[in-house]
């Protein structure tokens, strides 16, 4: 564990010898006293002006998370910085200014030209702790405002390289973190989780001394656990991390921790922790960082998306609806409640966000176009994003990425009529999903395999499924997706509009395409055996769902089965 005794911001203390109040509020901050260390500040500032003093200031204020008193001190010491000529001094404010106005304030603009002046700044003098600083902040703008993961990594690795120079642990092991994050989105998880891991161990195992590396480290692997869906991983860092931050204090990571454990729970189908750390994670922020509340409240609204809470889902994302979490989470709302144009558009949104080279997040993004591409009819379209969306989960070779490829999968085969790929796409899914310990989408999957066996005409399988489909999604809590499975086990029990009657609404050619999609044929193979356009075939299918009022195409193929149309 962390050592009392190593200093807790050795990166960032101005060098030199300090004395009086001055020395002892650095002492102070160095263990963790942040009230103590404000006051010996104070102490030494009622006696004149001393940038190191306001410096110090500054921390202690950004500890006890006073933004107005942390972003007034370090303005007054970097004024004071520049008027001794320190230009060392004067680019660490510079650079801590930046962070300090968009984490308080996101105020973007006036962050870009603090930073530009510490680039400006410290363009002459030779290499230092704080170019290795600037460069490891510079990374994290790169990788998270700009989305440019290449770029992120190639600042890394500098920030590294200066750190290596200079036998600066902390800003090495934050520049590793920062390469091996850089690499997930990259989709070279392997190489990247284990730079992660390593940075992480040094970090909460006391190796590293600033706690503000420390931090952003820790956040840096939880992170990539998100991003290739690997909670395990997460879970077990979280755990880590949060006895850290109750050690240290530390309110502000503390809060981000909860958050993202939140989403750990969320996968796992515990629900009410999951929600009962959303609620304290966003009185905290709220405190603290209210720029962080967003992020808990794009996450608490995926949570009522899957209980099914549908308008208090729609609500929440409304209140961050620009955000990207928000904008996938809606796309997914959207689809849920059959609209996919809308879906479509969304999530196109969502993919705009990142280039080609953030694989991993563009991974869920391509998974939901693909379901609202087929959703929508456009078959080949959405064939094409699952081709991109399964090269990427190759080139991962994450067991969740590829659960949720395999779901898209089958997705698509259902909306096209192959129920035999839909089949063994959906079979994978499950399978996957429960290896994973994901519940919600496990019984999600077995609702997408019971339709599968329902169009392949098995409707007792189809019903054992749905039935195992309805006891997963009942006991979370997943409302919506239990009705689901119970309206098709009610349509294979006994569709709508059956008998002669309704048979007697449709056309020959029409009748034809009923044998022929209940037989597990899909659109491309009816039009190639009718020598008709796949366009004129999809609007057979279509018209046969209205007039027979049948919700699906599985729906469709249970009446046919029923009826003793094959």
């Amino acid at each position: 564990m962390i050592n009392r005794e190593t200093p807790a911001l050795a990166a960032l203390q101005p060098e030199g010898a300090l004395s009086g109040a001055v020395a002892a509020g650095w002492a102070a901050l160095n263990r963790g006293e942040w009230e103590r260390a404000r006051d010996e500040f104070q102490t030494a500032l009622a006696a004149g002006d001393d940038p190191e003093a306001w410096e110090g200031l500054a921390w202690a204020a950004w500890w006890l998370h006073d933004a107005a008193v942390a972003i007034d001190a370090r303005e007054r010491s970097y004024a004071l910085y520049r008027a001794r000529s320190d230009a060392r001094g004067a680019a660490r404010g510079a650079m801590w200014l930046a962070q300090d106005y968009m984490e308080f304030r996101n105020d973007a603009a006036v962050a870009n030209g603090w930073m530009q002046r510490a680039h400006r700044l410290l363009e002459k003098h030779p290499p230092s702790a704080e170019h290795a600083w600037l460069a490891a902040c510079d990374a994290h703008l790169a990788l998270m405002a700009e989305k440019n993961p290449v770029t992120a990594r190639r600042l890394a690795t500098e920030a590294v390289s200066i750190s290596e120079a200079l036998g600066i642990i902390d800003v090495e092991m934050l520049g590793r973190a920062l390469e091996g994050l850089a690499l997930v989105c990259q989709g070279q998880v392997r190489e990247g989780m284990r730079m992660l891991d390593e940075a992480a161990a040094a970090a909460v195992a006391g190796e590293l001394a600033d706690l503000q590396a420390i931090s952003l480290t820790c956040c840096y692997l939880i992170f990539a656990c998100e991003r290739v869906r690997d909670y395990p991983r997460a879970a077990q860092w979280c755990e880590r991390v949060k006895e850290f931050c109750r050690r240290w204090r530390c309110s502000f990571l503390f809060a981000v921790c909860r958050t993202q454990y939140a989403g750990v729970l969320t996968w796992r189908g515990e629900w009410a922790d999951a929600e009962a750390e959303l609620a304290a994670a966003t009185r905290e922020m709220k405190e603290i960082s209210p720029t962080l509340v967003p992020s808990a409240t794009a996450r608490l609204a995926e949570l009522r998306r899957r209980q099914g809470r549908w308008d208090e889902a729609a609500e929440l994302f409304r209140q961050v609806e620009t955000s990207t979490v928000a904008l996938l989470g809606r796309a997914e709302l959207a689809l849920d409640q059959q609209e996919p144009t809308a879906a479509v558009e969304l999530d196109e949104r969502y993919l705009r966000r990142y280039s080609p080279e953030s694989r991993t997040e563009r991974a869920p993004g391509l998974e939901v176009l693909s379901r609202a591409l087929a959703a929508s009819g456009d078959i080949e379209r959405a064939r094409d994003i699952l081709a991109e969306l399964e090269a990427t989960t190759r080139a991962v070779a994450s067991e969740p990425l590829s659960a949720f490829a395999s779901f898209a999968r089958g997705a698509v085969a259902v909306s096209a009529g192959d129920y035999p790929q839909a089949r063994v796409a959906f079979e994978d899914a499950a399978d996957l999903f429960a290896r994973c310990g994901a519940p919600f989408e496990h019984g999600r999957a077995r609702l997408g395999l019971g339709r599968a066996l329902a169009g392949l005409a098995r409707p007792d399988v189809a019903a054992e499924e749905l039935h195992k489909a309805v006891a997963v999604l009942r006991q979370l809590g997943a409302v919506r997706e239990a009705e689901r499975a119970e309206l098709l086990l009610r349509e294979m029990a006994s569709p709508a509009g059956s008998g002669p009657a309704a048979i007697a609404q449709l056309t020959a050619k029409e009748l034809e395409v009923l044998r022929l999609a209940a037989q597990g044929l899909t659109d491309k193979e009816i039009a190639a055996r009718l020598g008709r356009s796949q366009h004129t075939i999809h609007r057979h299918v279509a018209n046969i769902l209205t007039k027979l009022d049948l919700p699906s195409r599985t729906a469709a193929a249970a009446y046919a089965v029923r009826e003793k149309l094959l």
